[in-house]
């Protein structure tokens, strides 16, 4: 099985944690990408990491939005979708815990709260695969 057939009931809080996800990721992206120079000062990391992470962000995102529109649900783009959610999570603690990044204050406890916002949507997928399979 690759897809979750279209049930209300079965697919409705995972494509609701799928497009809460793609809105939140686009708003990040789209901020890192317009507003580099301004957050990179806040922030710490360079304007040009920020806009890279910004056009990755919004790209992502975009794919996520499909992901949860389309009348049937792939279970193997969710299963990516929450892969890649795990790994950005690990990578921002990581980074700020270890990474060459020199983040501000703010920009450490920004990384930071933003791995647990991922790290969140991440369990929330999970948990909306596991009621789509009922």
């Amino acid at each position: 099985m690759t897809a979750v057939p279209v049930t209300a009931d079965r697919t409705k809080f995972l494509r609701t944690v799928l497009l809460a996800d793609a809105v939140v990721t686009g708003a990040n992206g789209l901020a890192y990408l317009v507003a580099a120079p301004l957050l990179s000062d806040f922030l710490g990391p360079g304007s040009g990491l920020l806009r890279a992470l910004g056009v990755f962000l919004l790209a992502y995102g975009a794919a996520v939005a499909v992901l949860g529109t389309r009348r049937e649900i792939s279970l193997a783009g969710t299963k990516a979708v929450v892969a890649v959610n795990i790994i950005w999570t690990l990578v921002s603690v990581a980074a700020v815990a270890f990474g060459p990044l020199e983040f501000t204050t703010i920009g450490a406890v920004w990384a930071i709260a933003q791995a647990l916002v991922v790290g969140l949507l991440a369990e929330l997928q999970i948990m909306g695969l596991r009621k789509a399979r009922r």
